[in-house]
């Protein structure tokens, strides 16, 4: 399989009105613009289930509104994660994986856990909420990612704990959270958040030259050299994995465009 079938290209969200004079056309209904964006970029980040619990019945519309292959991911609600003692997460946990995502079905992605700027790394604490998710939904499985946002996280004891547990960590390219590229999961999850307005795409040419590259790396089991880690890069395992990569911040009205310019690199 090519590793660039491998690769989702995505950004956050669908509504955001800046987008409605330089990505959606002229004049497109709001109400359709998630099938046109599902059609641009090959993956969406949904915030919105981070702040609100939404209903079976509108998974399946998005579902049903998006093409074969495509791909979303869903930020856990804040209720799961915004907690002094996370260990007593696990009601809120099982009303959000419970409220309809699987039916998103095949289009359903990763579950993103994301945790604030404040919440330090506590071992004991951080592995009883690890072993409160689920493997699975409805029998289909679950892939977890966290995304955590305190330097505490930057540790080999972290790194262990969520390896033992098979989750994934956030590689975030951010000056204002800690950003290491360490794998922890079976796959790669990438949020990149620098873009400038300046740039037509967020990025420069050459950065995404840069993006494309390690994407393809990730995609065929090996390790980018010259990235931000916590350890020393581990051996190429050569067994393909997916990567997900989204511009999801900083400038957001050139997100669009950053992630249609990495998916042609790709291409």
């Amino acid at each position: 399989m090519a590793t660039d079938k491998l690769i989702r290209v995505g950004i956050g969200g669908w509504t955001f009105e800046p987008w409605r004079d330089n990505f959606f056309p002229a004049g497109w209904p709001q109400a359709r613009e998630l099938e046109y964006a599902s059609r641009q970029v090959t993956a969406i980040e949904v915030n919105g289930t981070y702040y609100s619990t939404m209903k079976p019945a509108t998974f399946a519309k998005w579902h049903d509104e998006t093409p074969d292959g495509f791909m979303f991911s869903l930020k856990a609600s804040r209720f799961c994660t915004n907690r002094r003692v996370l260990a007593e997460a696990g009601d809120s946990i099982q009303r959000f994986i419970g409220s309809g995502l699987s039916e998103l079905r095949s289009k359903l992605g990763p579950v993103v856990w994301q945790f604030a700027p404040t919440k330090r790394f506590d071992a004991a604490d951080f592995e009883a909420f690890l072993d409160l998710l689920p493997a699975s939904v409805d029998g289909r499985p679950l892939r977890h990612v966290m995304d955590v946002r305190h330097d505490s996280f930057r540790s080999p004891e972290y790194l262990a704990l969520a390896r033992r547990h098979r989750v994934a960590t956030v590689f975030t390219h951010s000056a204002d959270y800690p950003s290491f590229a360490d794998l922890t999961g079976d796959f790669l999850y990438a949020r990149l958040m620098s873009a400038r307005a300046e740039v037509p795409t967020g990025y420069e040419p050459a950065a995404l030259d840069a993006i494309a590259a390690c994407a393809r790396c990730w995609a065929a089991g090996d390790e980018p050299a010259g990235l931000p880690r916590v350890e020393a890069a581990p051996p190429a395992t050569g067994m393909p994995r997916d990567v997900f990569i989204f511009f999801i911040n900083g400038a957001k009205e050139r997100a669009p465009a950053g992630a249609m310019s990495l998916i042609d690199r790709l291409a």
